[in-house]
């Protein structure tokens, strides 16, 4: 029986949807890292985003909350098939793909990783980032930085997404 090891993360490498998007890095105060890229995805702000969280319309730990956020700005996240490798693994598949991608990944240790879960469900620390084409932008920082140079690579996958138009039939 044949195995595949992996499989390409976007089936078709021609489209583009928001090659030419200006995303504006905000800065994350505490942890906010979710909304912030939200803000920075749409343009409006974090501001907008943590009054939906405070208001459970938005769940830091519930990407399809996230998706559901991004609608009205006629967006919306479009999953990415992944495994728990570091992100530096899908870094040169999704730099060719030249979009707009939400990545987040385990800051914790390999070990914190794999471990269960504490009584209230945590594992250990997770941050969200924007890769638009060969940049990361970083809500911790509120920065801009080339993919291949940002520390992320170095830390074990807990979520790839593809920003899509919200019209498009790929999509949470």
């Amino acid at each position: 029986m044949n195995s595949d090891f992996k499989c390409r993360l976007w089936p078709n490498r021609d489209e583009h949807f928001y090659r030419d998007r200006f995303i504006e890095p905000f800065t994350q105060a505490g942890l906010t890292c979710v909304s912030t890229a939200l803000g920075s995805l749409t343009g409006k702000g974090p501001e907008h985003f943590l009054g939906l969280q405070k208001n459970g319309g938005l769940n830091t730990e519930d990407p399809v909350s996230w998706s559901e956020a991004l609608k009205p700005f006629e967006m919306k996240l479009a999953y990415i098939p992944f495994d728990t490798r570091k992100l530096r693994f899908y870094m040169d598949e999704l730099v060719s793909l030249d979009d707009l991608f939400l990545l987040s990944y385990y800051s914790g240790m390999s070990l914190e990783i794999l471990r269960d879960p504490d009584e209230n469900g945590w594992v250990c620390e997770s941050h969200v980032v924007i890769l638009h084409r060969d940049q990361i932008i970083d809500p911790a920082r509120g920065e801009c930085r080339p993919a291949f140079d940002h520390w992320c690579s170095g830390f074990h996958t807990k979520r790839i997404f593809r920003v899509v138009p919200l019209e498009y039939p790929r999509g949470l």
